[in-house]
């Protein structure tokens, strides 16, 4: 699976647009590897725990030439899987379902400010015509 397979397979899972899963996943991807170039772990319970290892330096050989080169100490990220997983890849478990809770939708607060308390209105009093008759 691909970056492009991935969001359109959470895109269908959280019936959101593709447009805001690419954004959700680049600052995942952005938070992860900020934490890494720190030395910080980031670790997903149940997932799994991504992090930064040293690897010392070490001899190996120019397969070419078979000539040995020297190949420099390195800091290299690492990813170790959670225990729920391993059992879900090795088939020791099931990967349990999907339960995602729809965000409530807040409703529009009143505009009290806006709108005047409304006056009781009194019914007209009939005028009367000068010079003219009576009702």
């Amino acid at each position: 699976m691909n970056r492009a397979e991935l969001v359109d397979a959470v895109a269908k899972l959280t019936e959101q647009p593709k447009s805001e899963v690419t954004r959700t996943l680049s600052a995942l991807i952005h938070a992860v590897t900020g934490a890494l170039s720190k030395g910080d772990k980031v670790t997903l319970v149940g997932f799994g725990t991504f992090e930064r290892r040293q690897r010392k330096a070490r001899t190996g050989r120019n397969p070419r030439t078979l000539a040995p080169l020297k190949i420099a100490a390195a800091k290299v990220p690492a990813f170790r899987a959670g225990k729920e997983l391993k059992d879900i890849v090795n088939g020791r478990s099931k990967q349990p379902s999907l339960v995602i809770q729809k965000p409530k939708t807040e409703k529009p607060a009143k505009k009290a400010a806006a709108k005047a308390p409304k006056k009781a209105v009194k019914p007209a009093a009939k005028k009367v015509k000068k010079g003219g008759k009576k009702r």
